[in-house]
């Protein structure tokens, strides 16, 4: 009989922790021992629970995952859990304070849900690995951000990355966090800038990709983005509508197209990384 692998997920994506937690329930060989939005939650959980395994967000509220990462090399327990990152990005300032830290994996989103159950067999399986391991990822972004983003980068306390730089945007146009486009739009935003390309096959490519990440359908990924559009297309500042869209605007074709928002708005942010 297989050994029984007790796991606390972190992060503070509320629908993406409860579809990975909901995989992990559904696996016979794991226990899902908790599960937490912010990092001051995910350690004293950690404390608490004892876990073989913890997935952890690098960028969550109150303390980021390197916070929590350096609290448990710090500390006096006596199992320490093998922790796997997850973000939306790969950086690699971050991946190498977080082997420094005693990460035994780094995960980039989206991904598939049956590989993270695979890793997680592949880590409890073995004997803690010395040196930090990786799913193949895009490029990595360390190159093209400016010098102030670099050094806000390596610190530990708060890891500049490019989820933050996408979700200030999101906010800005006026996409609440509560709708469930807000995810979607946040994940393909950040798809498009780490792959440019992927914008000419959202259909084909890019939907179905976020839907595997959130256990959906494509057509519920096009629809919720489309619904997160004209939310913001309603209520967003004008001044910053036309910043970002203004040649869509004096078109006088209205609001972007899906492919057109999700565009525009990664290119923007990939020319201020340059």
């Amino acid at each position: 009989m297989e050994k029984n692998i007790s796991i606390l997920v972190a992060d503070d994506s509320k629908d993406f922790l409860d579809v990975v937690v909901n995989h992990l329930q559904s696996q016979d060989d794991f226990t899902v021992v908790g599960k937490a939005y912010d990092g001051k939650e995910a350690y004293e959980m950690i404390l608490e629970t004892q876990p073989d395994v913890v997935l952890l967000d690098v960028i969550m509220p109150k303390m980021d995952g390197i916070g929590v990462l350096e609290k448990i090399s710090h500390s006096q327990m006596d199992k320490k859990p093998l922790c796997i990152m997850l973000s939306a990005v790969g950086l690699e300032k971050i991946t190498r304070q977080s082997t420094a830290l005693g990460a035994a994996y780094y995960m980039v989103k989206p991904l598939e849900l049956t590989t993270i159950s695979d890793r997680i067999r592949q880590l409890a399986a073995s004997a803690p690995p010395k040196q930090i391991t990786s799913e193949p990822t895009p490029r990595s972004y360390i190159a093209s951000l400016s010098a102030k983003e670099k050094e806000i980068a390596e610190e530990s306390s708060n890891p500049k990355n490019i989820e933050k730089i996408v979700t200030q945007i999101i906010h800005e146009v006026g996409i609440p966090a509560h709708i469930k486009g807000y995810q979607f739009i946040r994940t393909a935003i950040i798809t498009a800038i780490e792959d440019p390309d992927s914008i000419n096959y959202i259909t084909k490519q890019l939907y179905p990709s976020i839907a595997k990440t959130y256990q959906t359908t494509p057509s519920r990924v096009e629809r919720a983005i489309r619904h997160a559009i004209e939310v913001a297309w309603n209520r967003g500042k004008p001044e910053i509508m036309n910043d970002l869209f203004g040649y869509t605007i004096s078109s006088g074709k209205g609001k972007p197209t899906n492919s057109e928002f999700i565009a525009m708005i990664s290119d923007k942010i990939r020319l201020q990384l340059k």
